[in-house]
């Protein structure tokens, strides 16, 4: 993991990730962020989010036909997605709540780095409009 040089851009875009209760899009954290620094242009905020998602500090959430959605890694929370295919909602899951995989299910020798699990179905409120 490299060390991202912490610019006030950055601490913006990362306070605005820490605090968002949901997986925004980069035009909704550029929006947020200027209201703290109204010059800031909408191409530094995407490189600043690609700067930490390399970095380890940011997850993206990709769909095809729909815009990249960013999820702040929060210390000690470990948790997947649930993402409704609806409304395209998306849930945090506790990992805690989600079995382990054996290492038995895995390569022989395959070094896990890294867990990304995602649910995808219909959300109770789709479920109820249907």
């Amino acid at each position: 993991m490299t060390m991202v040089r912490q610019t006030k851009q950055r601490a913006a875009v990362i306070d605005v990730l820490r605090s968002a209760r949901s997986h925004p899009d980069a035009a909704w954290i550029h929006a947020q962020v200027r209201e703290q620094l109204p010059s800031v242009s909408l191409g530094t905020v995407y490189r600043t989010l690609d700067a930490l998602v390399r970095d380890g500090v940011v997850v993206t959430l990709e769909r095809a036909g729909q815009a990249t959605r960013y999820d702040y890694k929060h210390e000690g929370d470990a948790h997947h997605h649930a993402v409704c295919r609806t409304c395209g909602a998306i849930f945090d899951v506790d990992a805690g709540d989600v079995p382990a995989v054996p290492a038995s299910a895995l390569p022989a020798g395959f070094q896990v780095t890294d867990v990304r699990l995602e649910f995808m179905g219909v959300c109770p409120n789709c479920q109820t409009q249907n």
